[in-house]
């Protein structure tokens, strides 16, 4: 039996520890050499300090999680001509330094829910900012007018720190000009950096005093070198006087007073309720703006010719025609409201219009529509005579005329108060289903040209916004 020597079985002890020691450092070392990979950034795993899969901690890569997402201000489509739209969209991206060089969107066009156009792109979204985009003449389906338009965007896959400078451009000088004919803004734009920019893309909106847009058109800059100054041009093919409403567009208005026989119906000398209604008339004409030119004509079986008042900007010449109204003194009066609205167009779109006034038909009527007769019979046919009414304003409507209309009196009631078959009929006639009136007495007519008269032109400046889009400096992925 052998005697237990200390030292000896330390010594082993201490030949085993150095001989795994050994071992372990040369397995890890040869591990290191042909298996080791070190965490990275683009290795698709969370690793190293990264608080997500390749992103923050000594990525650039901005993990998705501690993104605030992009707020879709609003979104509107704006029509070209029939059946093409321009769509808009303001997008706000809180995040102070993130941006995304890949932010995917889509514009849905919908009429009553179903959708009539859709278009996707992809475009950079800056940090700290609101940033407009703008997909122009979207065709819609069968020619249809949208009354909804959606935005919607992908999650960003990558957002990047950026460098946006807010401040690079400044817009100068707006001035708009021609809003009826050939409608034209023209603003002068500096760029105030040491940089020059290429290809910026430029977005103006026009928005009512409440903010709402109501129409926008986009130009490109090709260069614009740093520290000049460019005048740039922004158009609309169509007219856009009528869809602004601010009182620094002017209107030209032709007043249509209908003096068919039955506006002598309650007699008396001179006859009522055609006196009353010139004298509404007179009070409507003296409290428009004074920048307004009106005109008036009035009309039975036919519109007189000449009229009572081409366009003047005089309004106590004017207020002096509508108290000159007369009856007619050849028979039956009857009442033709298409030529009533011919005549009115005529002088609208005649050398007294100004190319920045929007034009304006206020139009009155107290019965049915008897004239003309329809030609292959040549007898009264009231369908003929109020499908030529609704061709003739149609016509107006095309030619970017508001058409504002006020069925007067007594005689559009029934003995049981409804209302009679023609008020579908005035109320069509109208541009928009509210700016159709009913008035069955003198006093509703006094409050109804009172409202006209005040919503012609709102309260408060209407706003222009120009943004020049540049693009963000994204930090190099690593």
């Amino acid at each position: 039996m052998s005697k237990f020597r200390p030292w000896a079985f330390w010594r082993r002890l201490q030949y085993g520890i150095g001989f795994s020691t050994f071992c372990i450092i040369a397995g890890g070392a040869f591990y290191y050499i042909n298996s080791y990979t070190p965490p990275t950034c683009f290795d698709s795993v969370q690793n190293g300090i990264e608080a997500g899969v390749d992103c923050d901690g000594t990525c650039t890569r901005i993990c998705a999680m501690s993104i605030t997402h992009p707020v879709v201000e609003w979104a509107e489509s704006f029509k070209i001509q029939d059946g093409q739209y321009n769509a808009v969209a303001y997008i706000q991206n809180r995040n102070a330094v993130a941006g995304t060089p890949e932010f995917k969107y889509k514009f849905q066009l919908l009429e009553n829910g179903s959708l009539i156009a859709e278009r996707s792109g992809t475009t950079v979204l800056p940090p700290n900012t609101v940033y407009p985009i703008f997909e122009g003449r979207i065709a819609t389906t069968d020619g249809r007018a949208p009354t909804e338009t959606r935005f919607e965007f992908e999650p960003a896959e990558l957002w990047l720190p950026a460098t946006y400078i807010r401040n690079q451009f400044r817009v100068i000088d707006l001035n708009l000009e021609n809003a009826d004919t050939r409608p034209r803004l023209t603003t002068k734009i500096e760029n105030t950096e040491l940089t020059d920019a290429d290809a910026v893309e430029t977005v103006a909106t026009i928005f009512s005093s409440e903010g709402k847009p109501l129409t926008v058109s986009r130009t490109l800059i090709d260069k614009l070198a740093s520290r000049t100054t460019r005048e740039v041009v922004f158009t609309w093919p169509n007219s856009i006087a009528k869809t602004i409403k601010s009182c620094e567009v002017p209107s030209d208005i032709m007043v249509v007073l209908d003096r068919s026989g039955s506006m002598a119906a309650d007699g008396g000398n001179p006859p009522e309720p055609l006196e009353s209604a010139k004298v509404a008339a007179q009070n409507f004409i003296l409290q428009v703006q004074s920048s307004t030119q009106i005109g008036l004509v009035s009309y039975s079986a036919s519109a007189t010719l000449p009229i009572e008042q081409v366009l003047t900007n005089d309004k106590q010449i004017a207020a002096k025609a509508a108290t000159q109204v007369t009856m007619g003194k050849d028979g039956t009066q009857y009442t033709n409201m298409g030529d009533a609205f011919a005549t009115a167009l005529a002088e609208l779109t005649s050398e007294r219009h100004r190319d920045n006034a929007r034009k304006v038909i206020i139009f009155l009527t107290d019965g049915d529509v008897t004239r003309p007769v329809n030609p292959a019979t040549n007898e009264l046919d009231r369908d003929y005579a109020a499908t030529y009414a609704l061709e003739k304003a149609k016509e107006a409507k095309d030619a970017s005329v508001t058409i504002y209309t006020i069925g007067f009196g007594q005689a559009l009631q029934k003995e049981d108060g409804s209302m009679t078959r023609d008020i579908e009929l005035i109320r069509n006639l109208a541009s928009e289903p509210d700016l159709y009136y009913e008035a069955p007495t003198i006093a509703d007519l006094e409050k109804v040209y009172k409202q006209i008269a005040t919503g012609l032109c709102e309260e408060g400046p209407t706003k222009i916004e120009v943004i020049p889009k540049n693009r963000p400096v994204f930090a190099p992925l690593q």
